[in-house]
């Protein structure tokens, strides 16, 4: 499952494929959608909850109170049946799911971050990330990036940083299974399920703020 974006995205994998998947696009009910989502893949695939064997989330980068929504919800379904929540990079999920579609390297990944900023990562090929995701300003890294295609939503909401934008635009829970799928059958470390935010969330304390006590 993956809240990082304004996809909410779930699928179902047996370690050989995707056997149900659901998708839908909508920033600001991450928390409604989540669990319809889930029930609606089981039904599909025809099973139980309990004959899940693993869970895997996105982990961002994304806003915080999206993001948030996904790990929850992995840490709670992973406590209640026993078995293992595995993360794995957002960014990653949506430059494996642009290989599927017949993408080549290299090339870069751009998701929208808000305040017109991109989170993003330069890839060498679907599989391989080049450093660390980061976030900044679609023209402070127009230059770098310049010549190479952009998979996601944040080369088309900036096509004067990122000309040769790609799909998809979101990341699909159903390229993320596979991608750790993949990884986990040659024996390679997924990350903690912990979040990747990359920069500290809207909702702060104020600050010089006056403490009142009773007297």
């Amino acid at each position: 499952m993956d809240t990082a974006t304004p996809a909410v995205t779930v699928a179902l994998h047996d370690g050989a494929s995707v056997i149900a998947s659901s998708g839908q696009v909508d920033a600001r009910r991450h928390g409604e959608l989540l669990l319809p989502a889930v029930d609606r893949v089981l039904a599909e695939a025809g099973v139980k909850l309990d004959a899940v064997t693993g869970v895997v989330v996105g982990v961002g980068p994304g806003p915080y109170t999206g993001l948030r929504v996904g790990l929850v919800t992995a840490a709670t379904f992973g406590s209640a049946l026993s078995v293992p929540v595995h993360g794995l990079c957002t960014l990653d999920g949506l430059a494996y799911a642009a290989g599927q579609g017949g993408l080549e390297g290299p090339f870069a990944v751009a998701t929208d971050a808000r305040r017109k900023e991109v989170y993003w990562a330069r890839y060498e090929d679907a599989r391989t990330r080049t450093g660390d995701p980061a976030v900044d300003r679609p023209a402070d890294i127009a230059a770098e990036l310049a010549g190479l295609p952009v998979v996601g939503a944040g080369a088309v909401l900036y096509p004067e940083a990122f000309p040769d934008a790609r799909g998809p635009e979101h990341v699909a829970a159903g390229a993320l299974a596979a991608l750790a799928a993949e990884r986990l059958a040659a024996g390679e470390g997924l990350l903690e399920p912990q979040p990747l935010y990359l920069r500290r969330p809207d909702a702060q304390v104020p600050k010089n703020y006056k403490v009142v006590t009773p007297k």
